[in-house]
C-alpha cells in the first residue's frame, strides 16, 4: 500500500503509462496501460520477478487494488472464464512486455516510445537532486544476474564463472538514479 501512495502522491507510472502507444480496439479493453504497468512494477517490488507469478496475483483484490483497478474483486469481466480475475493474465503482461521492443501494430499492439520513457526518468532523477548541491557524485555499479538456459542477451562472464545478464547501475546517494543498462549498451552510447 506503501507503493500505491507513492504513485498517487507521484503520479509516476501515470505519466509512464503517456509514454506508450495504445493501438487496441477500446471497447475491448479490460485493462488500461496505466493498470498494467502498476501491476507488473508492484509485483515486481514485491518480489515477484516471472510473469507466470501473475496468473496468482491475478486473484488477489489487495493488488489489484495496487493496480488502481476501480473492480478489485473482478466481477464485471467481460469474459465468463475471467471472472474473480481483476487482473491480467501473464500473457497480457508478456505482450505488454515485448511491444517494449517495438514491432508492428498488428500483433503488438501497445508499443513503448523509448526516447520518452528516458527523458522521462531523467527528469525524475535530476530533480531528486537537492537543489543547493555543490557537487554530484554518480556511483556506477555493474550488478550479475545469473541466467539458466539460453536468454537472449545471455553472455558468459569469466568473473562470475557463469552466463548472466551484467546491468549497469547508477546511484546518487545510496538510491537508484537514471534508471539501469546493460554494460554492452552502455559502450553503444
Amino acid at each position: 500500500m506503501f507503493l500505491r501512495g507513492v504513485d498517487l502522491k507521484m503520479g509516476l507510472i501515470e505519466r509512464l503509462a503517456g509514454c506508450f502507444s495504445d493501438y487496441r480496439l477500446p471497447c475491448l479493453i479490460e485493462h488500461k496501460v496505466a493498470e498494467l504497468l502498476r501491476q507488473r512494477i508492484g509485483a515486481l517490488a514485491l518480489g515477484y520477478e516471472d510473469l507466470n507469478d501473475h496468473d496468482r496475483l491475478r486473484l488477489d483484490p489487495l493488488h489489484a487494488l495496487l493496480a488502481s483497478k476501480a473492480d478489485v474483486l473482478g466481477e464485471d469481466r467481460l469474459c465468463e472464464a475471467d471472472k474473480g480475475k481483476a487482473l491480467a493474465a501473464h500473457s497480457t503482461l508478456n505482450r505488454l512486455e515485448l511491444g517494449a521492443l517495438g514491432g508492428d501494430t498488428r500483433y503488438k499492439k501497445i508499443i513503448a516510445r523509448p526516447e520518452e520513457i528516458e527523458v522521462l526518468l531523467i527528469a525524475e532523477g535530476v530533480k531528486a537532486i537537492p537543489r543547493k548541491s555543490r557537487e554530484i557524485i554518480l556511483d556506477f555499479d555493474a550488478t550479475d544476474d545469473p541466467l539458466h538456459g539460453s536468454q537472449q542477451g545471455a553472455f558468459f562472464h569469466g568473473y562470475y564463472r557463469h552466463y548472466c545478464y551484467l546491468p549497469l547501475y547508477c546511484f546518487l546517494r545510496q538510491r537508484p538514479a537514471l534508471g539501469t543498462t546493460t554494460r554492452r549498451q552502455a559502450r553503444c552510447q
